[in-house]
């Protein structure tokens, strides 16, 4: 059995025992707190608390990791519009299912999602990034013009702005919403739908 120096001694070499999702997660701090293209590999070793070629250890450069921050958050959105109850249906229904699971997604994966919505073009890695975006909102504004020919949405707003006045709506949700607190994820996005379906006007105006 190791003496008490032995134990103290392995938990100092190996500390702080990141692994790859765990350096993932600081460096996504660190980037939207100090912009990704501002923020070094020395920043990040100092933020993490272990040298730089610890963390070569577990990502090849500063853009991998960047990538896989990207694709945390992309994927969980890409992934809604291939649920049954995103392609099957009134497109009214599929419309609110989108807004309601891409709200759920934010939530969940709020500093990934952060960090795509910050993006600058800066890099390819970005770049692709940005058109994998723009990708998901035009599948959106397809759902929005189907709703609005299907007559359950109204006829005189263009559905490309309907379109950015929704994703303006739910991306601001990342500057102001702190999780754990009052706001459930639910009722934040029951509060959206309503917003984006009934408006402001009491059902008794």
């Amino acid at each position: 059995m190791p003496s008490s120096t032995d134990t103290a001694s392995t938990a100092k070499r190996g500390r702080p025992g990141y692994d790859q999702q765990s350096v993932l997660r600081i460096a996504v701090d660190v980037f939207n707190r100090h912009g990704y293209d501002a923020t070094s590999m020395g920043i990040l070793a100092d933020n993490l608390g272990i040298s730089k070629s610890a963390i070569y250890h577990h990502v090849p450069s500063k853009g991998d990791l960047l990538k896989l921050a990207l694709e945390h958050a992309l994927g969980g959105l890409e992934g809604i519009l291939q649920e049954p109850a995103a392609t099957s249906g009134a497109a009214d229904a599929r419309l609110e299912f989108v807004l309601r699971q891409t709200v759920a997604v934010l939530v969940e994966r709020l500093p990934f999602v952060t960090l795509l919505l910050r993006l600058r073009g800066n890099t390819e890695i970005e770049r692709d990034a940005l058109e994998r975006r723009r990708a998901f909102d035009h599948k959106v504004a397809a759902l929005i013009s189907a709703a609005r020919d299907e007559g359950s949405l109204r006829q005189d707003i263009d559905p490309r702005t309907v379109t950015r006045l929704l994703f303006g709506m739910i991306n601001s949700i990342v500057e102001w919403y702190k999780p754990g607190g009052s706001l459930s994820p639910e009722r934040l996005a029951d509060d959206v739908i309503t917003m984006a379906f009934d408006g402001l006007h009491s059902t008794q105006h």
